[in-house]
């Protein structure tokens, strides 16, 4: 148990609501909430852990009443923190809030640092860094999918794994630090193959892991760069209207109305988008077009996928059947809805409208199969850019191990093993720094 002073915060989202929460956290958390209800017989320190009561909040400096509320105790370790905590639960509203804030501070609790809380449960034991991290990811998801990852990494999917691969290639590291007693001549039989085999183990499991992160993953937390480019007026802002419900962008039939990017979050499938409108590509005079259309090249470079629209009525059979192929990218070809004779488009090419609909759904599904996202995915391999890295720095040591190891170098084989365990370790928090601690926890909402 870390032993900490005594924190508070409003755990609930600002503004009118029915219920506000200010959570109580620390050593003194019990005493602070005495003191908030001196006309109360039975103290709060005085019941038992999980159980809850009425009273009147009174502030400790001016004697005056500022709300009534239930009041719940969790006793440690038995809490979210693993320290006793007290909830107070009063009016919801700006100024209650604020009022019932101010006589918690004033009854001798600090205000607390954002992710304070949750940095006490992973110091206290309550969980590790995977599943600290999951909360901030459950809370600012987006869809849900990416709700259904956090989840599974909050009930401890991720941590379990990253775990026994710590525990397997400390087993290794402490094994190869036990042969360096003994002459070369005197090592344990197949000592060097099994433990070539272990390790390779290992590094199959973290390359599994990150395939699907540098495939997947990545995608999924950040978003995809989506990118419509094309020449003026085939209708690039007109998809991305459609595409999000709403008039998002100026349409106008004079050439060059867009001049500059606009970016806006799409869902398909519950996989998030970013999708981008850009400036037309074509040449000209204009300096202020001319800056958008560079801003438009850099993102075509930069894109996830790059749909590139071509306006079908000026295509004919031939000029259909002339334009580039990208094998990244995809080919749409638009206002399909102004069509005067049919038009057959190319296997890599999808018609649309904007103004009708046609071919908006399977233009949807088409981007996520360029994107390689599928629906399988189990969720529980889906790390972040943090985790990512360090099973990077794991798999790069792992690989220098098996390299040292086939050539008898114990003790360098012993020192990348090592630096491998650490940077597993560093994942789940079994190696951690105050420095790492900081920037995790910094992401995370006072008051959670």
């Amino acid at each position: 148990m870390i032993v900490s002073d005594t924190i508070a915060a409003i755990a609930t989202a600002p503004g009118p609501a029915g219920v506000c929460v200010i959570r109580i956290s620390g050593s003194e958390a019990l005493q602070v909430a005495d003191r908030l209800v001196p006309l109360t017989p039975q103290k709060p320190s005085r019941h038992t852990s999980n159980s809850f009561f009425h009273a009147d909040i009174v502030h400790p400096l001016t004697q005056e009443k500022v709300d009534d509320a239930l009041i719940l105790i969790f006793r440690a370790p038995r809490s979210f923190t693993g320290e006793d905590v007290v909830e107070v639960q009063g009016h919801g509203g700006t100024l209650p809030s604020r009022l019932l804030l101010e006589a918690v501070v004033a009854a001798g609790a600090r205000l607390a640092e954002p992710g304070e809380f949750s940095k006490r449960a992973f110091l206290n034991g309550r969980m590790d860094l995977t599943q600290a991290e999951a909360i901030c990811d459950f809370i600012q998801a987006k869809s849900e999918r990416m709700a259904h990852i956090a989840r599974a990494q909050l009930d401890g999917r991720l941590g379990t794994q990253i775990r026994a691969l710590y525990e397997s290639v400390l087993a290794q590291s402490a094994e190869v630090e036990h042969q360096l007693d003994f002459d070369e001549a005197e090592l344990a039989q197949h000592f060097l193959e099994n433990a070539t085999q272990a390790v390779g183990q290992v590094l199959g499991q973290i390359g599994a892991v990150l395939r699907a992160w540098n495939t997947q993953g990545h995608l999924l937390r950040e978003g995809a760069l989506v990118v419509l480019s094309g020449q003026p007026n085939v209708g690039k802002s007109s998809l991305l209207n459609a595409l999000l419900g709403r008039n998002r962008a100026i349409v106008h039939h004079v050439p060059g109305t867009t001049r500059d990017v606009i970016e806006e979050q799409l869902l398909i499938d519950g996989i998030p988008l970013r999708l981008v409108d850009t400036a037309g590509l074509r040449e000209t005079a204009d300096a202020v077009e001319q800056e958008g259309i560079a801003r438009t090249e850099a993102l075509m470079k930069q894109a996830d996928l790059n749909l590139h629209l071509v306006d079908a009525t000026t295509l004919t059979p031939e000029a259909l059947e002339s334009l580039p192929r990208d094998p990244h990218g995809l080919t749409l070809l638009t206002k399909a809805d102004l069509l005067s004779t049919p038009l057959q488009p190319r296997e890599d090419t999808l018609l649309v409208s904007a103004k009708t609909g046609q071919g908006l759904a399977a233009l949807g599904q088409a981007i996520l199969s360029k994107l390689g996202i599928s629906h399988e995915a189990s969720g529980a391999e889906m790390v972040n850019q943090r985790q990512a890295r360090e099973l990077e720095l794991a798999h790069g040591a792992l690989n220098r191990a098996v390299d040292l190891l086939l050539t008898r170098e114990l003790v360098l084989a012993a020192t990348e093993l090592r630096l491998a365990a650490e940077a597993l370790g560093r994942i789940t928090g079994r190696c951690y720094s105050e420095d790492l601690l900081d920037t995790i926890f910094s992401r995370f909402c006072v008051g959670k």
